[in-house]
């Protein structure tokens, strides 16, 4: 995927929302976490205190005295963590074994009788702890003094419960982080899908298998279906209004010709043939300029929006040779026929013979005595081979540029070549043209992702011949 990828976008979205999520949602349980452990702390010291408060009494004398201890033993072990400290406010002090020598330091704070407050202070050897307070009025030596009960709980018991528990979570989440991201990875790819589908319909339209895209699409996509088939339909309007114009200028030109045909025959009765010759030279060309344009026009009408064909070659070779045959150049000339009986070309058989035939009469002109059609070695291709005088490899690319007449440097071939190329240019393929064995020119026609074999080639360097139509995307 590259950087414009729309899934690698989706993709990369959808991991930055997982992490985001996942982030807040850890920092949020931590905290949840930890409020709900200090919550049970301070029960937990609610509790305590109570147990204190059923503890403490006035003795005779106005000492304060404590006739049951809280029943927690960390309460007698030395610095444990957990603490109570009972104080009145004549100075006295009672503490538990757990403070050993020091006292907490409470706030100067306020208390009403029997209101209960809770606050971090700080506890034996530097330790913060939580303290949950109380304020009550006893009856001594006749006299209420005012009592004053703590107990405390170190905090880092909190703290460690919080980083095991942000430890767990952390695993826990880095799992579910994994399991998303496949989740998104695989809805992404399920999302996308119908574009998938899109894309090869497409693909198919250009290839010809069909004429308009299905419309059983989600519904999101559903309006660049309709636009796009609308653009089809718009296309191949224009395309058969552009082939009745090219076929009314071609057939409006017939007649001119036709005239200056006449005219050149009438000159020639009169004793002007070189007159007369160059206007037969002007004709024929421009009647072929004329051919060309009708067959590239029927062509690309029939190549868009219509099934592939597939023609069989042996019976319209057959044909084809023996009409040119008859031809001047027939009498002198050897077609030598090895094309398979069981070789198809995806091809309407007009166009086909549009190509052989240009193909051969150009050979059969040029030819020493002898022409031969074949296949090539993944018997998909077609080679058109003479025995003639040939072209030099340097002039092969000039050959097929468009509008280059050979004729016009006493070579082999014309216009035709340039029909040929044309009718194999609308069903995607190529033709190549080299040096044949036979000594003449070797004209090969093939998908234009075929490789043709060359002559002394193994034929085990030979690639098979793919689809005739690339895709319009590549995914």
């Amino acid at each position: 995927m590259n950087r414009h990828s729309l899934r690698l976008r989706l993709v990369a979205g959808g991991f930055l929302a997982i992490l985001i999520a996942l982030a807040v949602a850890g920092g949020g349980l931590v905290l949840v976490f930890e409020r709900h452990v200090s919550r049970t702390l301070a029960q937990d010291l609610d509790v305590h205190l109570k147990q204190l408060l059923a503890g403490i009494d006035i003795d005779p004398q106005g000492k304060l005295v404590l006739t049951q201890t809280p029943v927690d033993p960390r309460f007698a072990d030395p610095l444990s963590g957990l603490y109570w400290q009972v104080g009145d406010d004549r100075g006295q002090l009672l503490r538990s074994r757990s403070l050993w020598d020091s006292a907490m330091t409470l706030p100067a704070d306020r208390l009403e009788p029997g209101e209960i407050h809770q606050h971090e202070a700080s506890g034996p050897g530097g330790q913060r702890v939580l303290v949950a307070e109380r304020a009550v009025t006893l009856a001594g030596a006749g006299k209420p003094v005012i009592v004053r009960l703590a107990v405390a709980e170190d905090l880092a018991r909190v703290s460690a419960a919080t980083a095991a528990f942000a430890k767990d979570l952390a695993i826990a989440l880095v799992l579910l982080g994994c399991v998303l991201a496949l989740a998104t990875w695989v809805q992404v790819g399920v999302g996308l899908r119908p574009l998938v589908a899109l894309r090869r319909g497409v693909a198919d339209v250009r290839a010809g298998r069909i004429r308009h895209l299905p419309a059983s699409v989600p519904t999101e996509v559903h309006p660049l279906v309709e636009e796009v088939n609308a653009l089809i339909d718009a296309q191949e309007g224009e395309i058969e209004r552009s082939r009745g114009r090219a076929a009314d200028l071609a057939h409006g030109l017939k007649t001119p010709l036709a005239a200056l045909a006449a005219d050149a025959s009438r000159l020639r009765e009169r004793g002007e043939r070189d007159i007369a010759q160059d206007i037969d030279a002007v004709g024929e060309a421009m009647g072929r300029h004329v051919d060309r344009e009708l067959a590239r026009a029927r062509v690309r009408g029939r190549t868009r929006g219509a099934a592939a064909a597939s023609t069989p070659v042996k019976p319209l070779v057959r044909s084809l040779i023996a009409t040119l045959s008859r031809m001047p150049d027939g009498g002198r000339v050897r077609f030598e026929d090895l094309v398979p009986d069981d070789l198809c070309v995806p091809f309407d058989r007009t166009d086909l013979a549009e190509v052989l035939g240009n193909l051969l009469e150009n050979a059969g002109r040029h030819a020493a005595g002898r022409v031969r059609i074949t296949s090539d070695a993944s018997r998909r291709g077609l080679l058109v081979e003479d025995d003639g005088g040939g072209i030099e490899p340097s002039e092969f690319s000039r050959v097929l540029e468009r509008g280059t007449r050979l004729d016009e440097r006493g070579g082999a071939a014309g216009l035709g070549l340039a029909i040929v190329q044309d009718v194999l240019e609308a069903y995607g393929w190529r033709l190549d043209l080299s040096r044949s064995e036979l000594g003449g020119l070797r004209a090969a026609v093939a998908a234009k992702a075929a490789v043709i074999e060359q002559p002394g080639a193994s034929a085990a360097a030979i690639a098979s011949v793919p689809d005739m139509v690339r895709s319009l995307t590549s995914h």
